[in-house]
């Protein structure tokens, strides 16, 4: 048996995460194989990807999908399931030609063998390849349990109009799929023995301690992975409610991180606040976003999703500055590799962004949070705040499936 050569690169893409590209080739027959695999730890939720392929550019963008992706293309009724193809980095086109290819195997065979289904199978591989023509716009999803998937936005930073991201909580079974089981199911210990939660005696600890003291617990840094450890406080907003702020301090390389989660439950109503950002008061007004808040900037056509800044407790200005340096962080764009168009719409996408930090550029900050745990500081309370809009609205049922509400049962719950 003769032996091939693997290749195993460790690298960054932008605007997405570490990934492991793996490539093998074989000197002596000439095969070739390549895939790629996450670089760090399944993401806490799936993900779900609608894109509206509406012109031949379309098909050019790139594509990170994983092992655990199910590609499906509604107007075939054509679906990729999961685990079926390994991950790799590839574009809408490259996704229908490798599906072409699997079709047309063993082709001659079935023509010989079954006619009429060769017949039908080169029928739908002409409707495949029509696709390529986009004489017709379709949609294409991608669904991935890992989290693991991404399609380029070809607007960078500007918001892709074409394609739709959204999250969703996993199944039991889809967590056992990921190898992902809890305590209970490993068999771990009981409550009662020398696992790690244990019961508390009834007031032992009053809420009253708990609001007062700086929890402690271990963890290990999301930078190099050393021992370290977050501080965990309760607190409470005037005029919000509850809040806890988490910090996270890496004494071997220093990183720092903050983070603010709300102590309450989720609200009737979805949040829709409007920050009218033209005086030099507006960039002190203090803001709490959630984690499941989304940012716009409609002047800019910039929009930041929920999962990008996470949960934090800060100011306009810095929201704003933040926003910035999330797209600076994501690298790639300024490169020596990146195309000179990109490289100029940046250029003039971070001067627009540096005039708005300044002041010197009026815009407007939207906050959307369809939980209801944002909020925003009133410069002049308990009269009515000009420079703020506050509107309260109904979810959609999408809203609430991805917060996991609409199979959520919390009357007569005993019964089946």
């Amino acid at each position: 048996m003769l032996q091939g050569l693997t290749r195993l690169l460790l690298t960054k893409i932008p605007f997405y995460k570490e990934v492991i590209l793996i490539s093998f080739s074989c000197e002596k027959c000439g095969y070739q194989n390549n895939e790629i695999q996450r670089g760090g730890q399944t993401e806490e939720k799936g993900v779900r990807v609608v894109l509206h392929v509406q012109t031949t550019e379309d098909l050019n963008r790139q594509v990170v999908k994983s092992d655990y992706t199910a590609v499906r293309i509604p107007k075939l009724d054509f679906e990729i399931q999961s685990q079926s193809q390994k991950g790799e980095v590839t574009t809408i086109e490259g996704l229908i030609d490798r599906s072409v290819q699997g079709l047309e195997q063993d082709q001659d065979r079935r023509r010989e063998e079954n006619p009429e289904t060769a017949a039908q199978i080169d029928t739908f591989i002409d409707k495949l390849k029509q696709l390529k023509q986009v004489d017709e716009p379709f949609t294409m999803i991608l669904e991935d349990i890992s989290g693991n998937t991404c399609v380029e936005n070809p607007r960078e930073p500007q918001r892709d109009l074409g394609c739709e991201s959204t999250q969703f909580v996993r199944t039991r079974e889809q967590d056992h799929i990921l190898g992902i089981y809890t305590s209970s199911e490993l068999g771990a210990e009981s409550q009662e023995g020398d696992g790690l939660l244990k019961s508390l005696e009834e007031g032992k600890f009053p809420l009253e301690q708990f609001e007062k003291e700086v929890l402690q617990f271990q963890t290990n840094c999301p930078e190099c992975s050393a021992p370290c450890q977050t501080n965990m406080k309760l607190t409470d907003i005037p005029f919000f409610k509850q809040v806890v702020i988490m910090a996270t301090n890496c004494d071997t390389c220093g990183y720092r991180t903050n983070e603010v989660k709300t102590g309450g439950g989720i609200e009737p109503r979805g949040l829709h606040i409007e920050i009218n950002v033209a005086r030099i008061d507006d960039f002190s007004r203090d803001v709490l976003k959630s984690e499941t808040c989304s940012l716009l900037i409609p002047e800019l056509d910039l929009e930041v999703g929920p999962a990008a800044l996470g949960g934090r407790f800060t100011t306009v200005e810095g929201i704003l500055t933040a926003m910035r340096d999330q797209i600076i962080s994501g690298g790639g764009m300024f490169g020596d590799s990146a195309e000179a168009h990109l490289k100029e719409r940046f250029k003039m996408f971070f001067k627009d962004m540096d005039e708005v930090i300044r002041g010197e550029k009026h815009v407007t900050l939207v906050l959307d949070d369809p939980a209801g745990n944002s909020f925003v500081q009133s410069l002049t309370p308990p009269t009515p705040d000009d420079g703020l809009k506050i509107t309260h609205y109904e979810r959609t049922f999408d809203q609430n499936e991805e917060l996991g509400l609409n199979d959520i049962k919390v009357e007569n719950y005993e019964e089946s």
